[in-house]
């Protein structure tokens, strides 16, 4: 299943900002995750960097995979990466949960072994979700305007 959700537009004010080169391959993967799980909330923020967290509730704590967007470059991040299986050793890093996958062109995640992944990650947060969610399909912006 495709989906075309929208870019919520506080998030797209930051996007278009980025090199054309970075906001298509943001885009595909946005993509590429709302494939493999339509009904996900988007949660976006602009910290240190702009990020998209794809979550199955509105709480961030039930993420599963977030993609960050840094001067010219993105990653694919799991938020629970140290707890996934990665048979393909596909995932770096260092902290004490989150681990991801450099993206560099869309041949870095348009294959099976990082659609597994992310599978395991979305059925890891399913598992570890503490209540159902009300909220479904749904894009939350968390980006402060000034």
């Amino acid at each position: 299943m495709i989906t075309n959700r929208p870019i919520h537009p506080d998030f797209h004010a930051l996007l278009v900002l980025k090199e054309q080169n970075v906001i298509d391959l943001f885009c595909d993967l946005r993509a590429f995750i709302l494939e493999c799980y339509p009904n996900s909330n988007e949660l976006v923020y602009h910290t240190h960097a702009l990020t998209a967290v794809f979550a199955i509730s509105e709480k961030l704590g039930d993420a599963f995979c977030m993609i960050p967007i840094y001067t010219n470059h993105l990653n694919l991040g799991f938020n629970k990466g140290t707890l996934l299986t990665d048979p393909h050793n596909l995932l770096i890093g260092t902290g004490n949960l989150i681990r991801h996958i450099p993206i560099k062109t869309a041949s870095d995640y348009r294959n099976e072994e990082v659609k597994q992944l992310l599978q395991a990650a979305i059925a890891f947060a399913i598992k570890d979700m503490d209540k159902p969610t009300k909220t479904i399909g749904k894009t939350i912006s968390k980006i402060n305007k000034k």
